[in-house]
């Protein structure tokens, strides 16, 4: 054999053994263990999802308590990360009253602020899963903003009903 003959082989055989290790790596069963061994769990994996809610799992929480205290005339909702925070400037009728509630799930605290100030009070939303309830009066376009204090990580839901 010459040298680029072996060179050539090196190589394929090297690409072969890759390729198989990638292909065994992202192989896994519907259960989410690996194919090779499908009698020990992840531990890494299982320990990860105990000790942190998925944003998915935040969200059904967050809204879950919205739904418990739901009354009036729904005008609009939604859920975001609180890392995003809430920015809303719903359509409402002048003159009349609405309730804006939110709930938070995660870790840490939310501002609630209302441009112009006099549509509500600022208020800190606890990212606990308790309920914070407030009137709006609309006598002018109304921003809604619900930004995270520094560190604060979850979802947070929010809901405005007419009454």
């Amino acid at each position: 054999m010459t040298y680029s003959s072996r060179r050539t082989a090196q190589l394929a055989g090297c690409s072969v053994l890759m390729s198989a290790f990638l292909l065994s790596a992202c192989t896994t069963s519907g259960s989410g263990e690996d194919r090779a061994d499908s009698s020990q769990p992840s531990a890494p994996s299982s320990a990860r999802t105990a000790s942190k809610p998925s944003e998915q799992e935040l969200s059904k929480q967050a809204q879950a308590a919205l739904a418990a205290v739901r009354s009036g005339t729904p005008v609009e909702a939604g859920a975001e990360r609180v890392t995003d925070g809430i920015h809303s400037e719903p359509t409402l009728s002048k003159g009349k009253t609405y309730r804006i509630s939110l709930a938070c799930a995660g870790n840490g605290t939310a501002q609630l602020t209302f441009v112009p100030a006099k549509a509500g009070t600022k208020t800190t939303v606890p990212c606990d899963k308790s309920v914070i309830q407030q009137r709006i009066t609309a006598d002018e376009p109304v921003r809604i903003n619900a930004d995270g204090t520094r560190g604060s990580t979850g979802v947070i839901a929010w809901q405005i009903n007419a009454l």
